[in-house]
């Protein structure tokens, strides 16, 4: 474990061993698969009674999505819950982007000092690392359950995302035209604009969009666990509420919709960069 074998030319066998990277994959899809069956044999299996779930679940996914439709909110209303959630999604994204650039050109390295590139690294990956639904919970201390409290939180964990997207992208870029604009006298400011934005701008608008789309899952996710509103309330609402599997269904449908346009928007702007 930890080598594989390679031929030679002369036919002769050569051992390497596995990198630093390889080992730490590995070792983590053995605990990933530990834990998934440990897992199994933690859950409560008591009062389950496997045949009348799996029936009475494919009944509710035939009901959900061979026969959908609007009943206790209207398809205008639905749509503006749509665009609420829509909206909810490109401000926290819109607002960590311009964050992010700022905070990236201090976190590249070739670009930045080592000290400040560590401290933002090091202080990206501690926000990184809380759940998006957490930011919002702790948000929701100070300014409540809400839209407020929802984009905060989005925001907190779009600035994580885009930050090292954005600096990976700029460490990327050919050292040597950074280095020629230096010898030439170029201020920091002309080498951002004139050289690192536009060697980049097809990753930071392609990185940018698909942060968009997530946010906008976790949006709708929001809306029922924070109260943010949006179609994910209403989907709660459905769900919970009035059970009203036939509504569920639709809304599914009409959240697909608009996560397959949001896709299409994101290749054409890719190819238009």
């Amino acid at each position: 474990m930890g080598h594989h074998l390679e031929t030679t030319g002369n036919g002769k066998i050569k051992i390497n061993r596995a990198n630093r990277g390889q080992m730490r994959f590995r070792a983590l899809m053995i605990g990933t698969l530990i834990f998934t069956i440990i897992g199994f044999f933690l859950l409560d299996y008591q009062g389950l009674e496997l045949g009348p779930a799996i029936i009475g679940t494919l009944d509710n996914l035939k009901t959900m999505f061979l026969t959908p439709q609007f009943n206790q909110v209207t398809f205008g209303t639905a749509m503006w819950q749509v665009l609420v959630t829509l909206s909810l999604a490109f401000l926290s994204t819109i607002i960590g982007a311009v964050i992010s650039l700022f905070l990236a050109f201090g976190t590249a390295m070739n670009l930045s000092k080592p000290w400040l590139s560590m401290t933002i690294k090091t202080f990206i990956t501690v926000i990184r690392a809380v759940p998006t639904v957490l930011w919002v919970l702790i948000f929701a201390i100070a300014a409540g359950l809400g839209s407020i409290a929802a984009v905060i939180g989005m925001l907190f964990h779009s600035v994580a995302y885009l930050v090292k997207a954005y600096s990976e992208a700029f460490e990327e870029i050919d050292a040597g035209k950074i280095e020629a604009l230096r010898a030439t006298g170029s201020s920091y400011s002309h080498i951002l604009f004139q050289v690192v934005l536009p060697e980049t701008k097809s990753y930071l608008i392609a990185w940018t969009f698909l942060r968009f789309e997530t946010n906008f899952g976790i949006a709708v996710a929001m809306g029922a666990a924070a109260g943010a509103g949006g179609i994910g309330y209403e989907l709660f609402m459905s769900s919970t509420f009035y059970y009203d599997m036939h509504e569920v269904g639709m809304i599914t449908y009409l959240i697909l919709i608009v996560a397959i346009l949001l896709e299409l928007v994101a290749n054409r702007l890719k190819q238009a960069a």
